[in-house]
């Protein structure tokens, strides 16, 4: 292996730092909903609780938006440093959605940031409810923005090829952005971020319990985060299941992949291996715990339908697009990738339903030490189900960068050598370790700083709709 190779350090490169940027993005979407519903409770009852959890959390979701902005911006640079071949042949397609999101979804969700943070005092209390939500509202399209220009990688439409300039050119945006794989990807995507928020919200409530502060407020929010993580969980799955159709329909090989399927199936003989040991090469299957015909209605929805293995679609590509050239992707990271992104959502999800469990009204017991630990250091869970499941989704789609279109590596830069990109990853990893801990560090601070103290009961601050002073940042 030649560890100067621009193709390897470029790949390398660009997975750690989309990777890196995309911990801020889940945590941004989903507590930017979060913090919307607790101003609004506030709004509706008046009960100051509600706004101190606003206020608890909404610095949280400024400290990880901050991050997550400075970290994007990355993103945009090495289309054109490290993958300028790609930029040149598809850049009049992938640019136009990444230009709505930035002239669009990001300066109107800014924008209402700022009324949010300096309007407290300013803005009349509706208008200022309404900021937040337009906030959540900017996140959320900017989410999709940017999975429907992910989403022409992974099944090109509304486009035509211009031979003579080489390249692909837009002819249907409309096509693009109703893509079948945005429609299944953006709803997945984003049920899996309000997961992790969830998780987020349900961590910090159990620190403060688990030492006895602010307990009316914090089992408020810790209820909040039970019941938010479960019905997420639900509808990631749904939506998971969508998305798993139209995998089959667009990427066959992907599907193949991620089940390790070397030859079509049908029926009973479609299971799906919850667990699995191969041969060294993954050719062959020494054991497996599998699931009868799970495969195939996961694939199908019909418990006797087929599933398309790899050596008949390798046969297949070879057919479409030449001879002599693996289009299998490396089937241990999808197939592992794929349990891990099932398994890490399941188990936060137990973690949330025991939790509903130990903290009824009913329970005779106190909640032992131990089972704050466990809800605390589970919050990583539903984020780390997420950044596996991004592995997935692009390792799956190897050996393309647009499927079917273009080679991962036909899209590498040409004149870039290896140790300018060598260079810059490793400045790349050091500063973002540097961000990780001021990341975590300031989170970690405000989430152990808590809400403000309630007021004593029968105070005029307890009786009044809101409190005198609400400015916090």
């Amino acid at each position: 292996m030649d560890f100067l190779d621009p193709l390897l350090l470029a790949r390398w490169q660009f997975g750690l730092t989309t990777l890196y940027h995309y911990l801020f993005v889940p945590l941004t979407l989903g507590m930017a909903l979060t913090v919307a519903i607790f101003q609004t409770v506030w709004h509706r009852t008046g009960n100051v609780k509600w706004l101190h959890l606003t206020q608890l959390f909404g610095k949280i979701f400024l400290i990880n938006f901050a991050m997550g902005v400075v970290t994007g911006i990355v993103q945009e640079f090495q289309f054109g440093m490290n993958w300028s071949s790609y930029s040149r042949f598809v850049g009049d397609i992938f640019g136009a959605p990444l230009a709505f999101e930035g002239l669009l979804a990001f300066f109107f969700e800014a924008t209402f940031i700022g009324l949010w943070i300096f309007g407290w005092d300013r803005l009349p209390r509706r208008l200022h409810l309404a900021s937040i939500w337009a906030v959540a509202f900017g996140s959320t399209l900017s989410a999709y923005f940017i999975l429907a220009a992910n989403a022409f990688m992974q099944n090109p439409v509304g486009y035509t090829i211009n031979a003579e300039a080489g390249r692909v050119e837009l002819t249907d945006f409309w096509a693009v952005l109703t893509n079948p794989v945005v429609l299944a990807a953006f709803p997945h995507t984003l049920f899996a971020a309000f997961m992790f928020a969830g998780a987020v919200v349900i961590a910090v409530s159990a620190w403060h319990l688990s030492r006895g502060q602010h307990i009316e407020t914090m089992r408020s929010s810790l209820k909040y985060g039970l019941w938010f993580t479960i019905i997420t969980f639900g509808l990631t799955a749904l939506s998971g299941d969508q998305l798993s159709l139209v995998m089959v329909d667009t990427q066959p090989m992907k599907m193949a992949a991620a089940e390790a399927l070397w030859h079509t199936a049908c029926g009973a003989d479609a299971s799906f291996s919850l667990f699995s040991i191969g041969t060294p090469d993954g050719t062959a299957e020494v054991w497996s715990l599998r699931v009868p015909y799970l495969l195939s209605f996961l694939s199908t929805h019909s418990f006797d339908g087929c599933v398309e293995g790899l050596h008949d679609l390798q046969v297949l590509y070879e057919q479409q697009f030449g001879a002599g050239f693996d289009y299998m992707p490396i089937i241990w990271v999808t197939y592992w990738s794929f349990r891990w992104m099932i398994g890490l959502g399941a188990a936060s999800t137990l973690i949330a339903v025991a939790g509903l469990w130990v903290t009824r009204k009913s329970a005779k017991r106190p909640v032992a030490p131990w089972m704050w630990k466990i809800a605390i250091w589970a919050a990583p869970l539903p984020l780390l189900g997420s950044l596996v499941g991004w592995v997935f989704t692009e390792m799956g789609r190897q050996p393309w960068i647009v499927f079917s279109l273009m080679l991962t590596e036909d899209g590498v830069s040409p004149s870039v050598p290896g140790w300018t990109v060598l260079i810059s990853l490793i400045a790349f990893t050091l500063i973002y370790a540097a961000l990780a801990v001021v990341e975590f560090g300031l989170i970690l601070k405000a989430a152990q700083k808590g809400p403000a103290p309630l007021p004593e009961p029968g105070s005029p601050e307890a009786d009044a709709p809101s409190p005198t002073s609400t400015t916090v940042y």
